[in-house]
């Protein structure tokens, strides 16, 4: 059938570019939401970073239902910048 291209491994190729699509955007967005948390966090401003904290690991949870992220990557991404917001309390 023409405009297929079916492969063992991973399904139609527009099935396989849309999932890659998708998967940037996540991963694209999870950056964003750390970088914008670590920003807050080099500005010191202990309200804005607890807020951007909750907002990032929503954000890093939601990679993970998706797949798109493993569970311990957003663990540990999830552990260090909590520990960062706590000291800005401390």
């Amino acid at each position: 059938e023409f405009g297929r291209d079916d492969d063992a491994d991973g399904g139609p190729l527009r099935s396989r570019m849309d999932r890659a699509d998708r998967n940037r955007a996540i991963r694209t967005r999870v950056r964003h939401s750390m970088r914008a948390l670590r920003e807050v966090i080099e500005h010191k401003d202990t309200a804005k970073a607890e807020t951007e904290l909750r907002s990032t690991i929503r954000v890093l949870d939601k990679a993970v239902t998706l797949g798109v992220l493993h569970r311990n990557n957003a663990s540990r991404h999830i552990s260090r910048l909590s520990r960062q917001v706590a000291q800005l309390r401390a």
